[in-house]
């Protein structure tokens, strides 16, 4: 019995995608998820943090950082670059 074959990326290539992490972080970007999606937890909860002490008004950022991930890509938290 043979099992079956996995997807494979390029090498240097992340397994994440930037449309997800684009639509995460329009949509959810006062919890920082499309950073978290992405692996950078780091900045993730800073996004969070800054959402909840400007009440709400730092989503702003994520929302801005989920365009500039639809329109110019970005890396994982691993430093490789999203595929399509």
């Amino acid at each position: 019995m043979t099992t079956p074959p996995y997807q494979q990326y390029p090498q240097g290539v992340s397994d994440k995608s930037k449309v997800v992490a684009g639509i995460l972080g329009i949509l959810l970007g006062f919890f920082g998820a499309g950073r978290f999606y992405m692996g950078d937890t780091k900045t993730g909860v800073l996004q969070l943090v800054v959402s909840v002490v400007t009440c709400g008004f730092g989503a702003l950022w994520g929302t801005i950082d989920g365009i500039l991930i639809l329109v110019n890509g970005g890396v994982d938290g691993q430093g490789r670059p999203l595929r399509d």
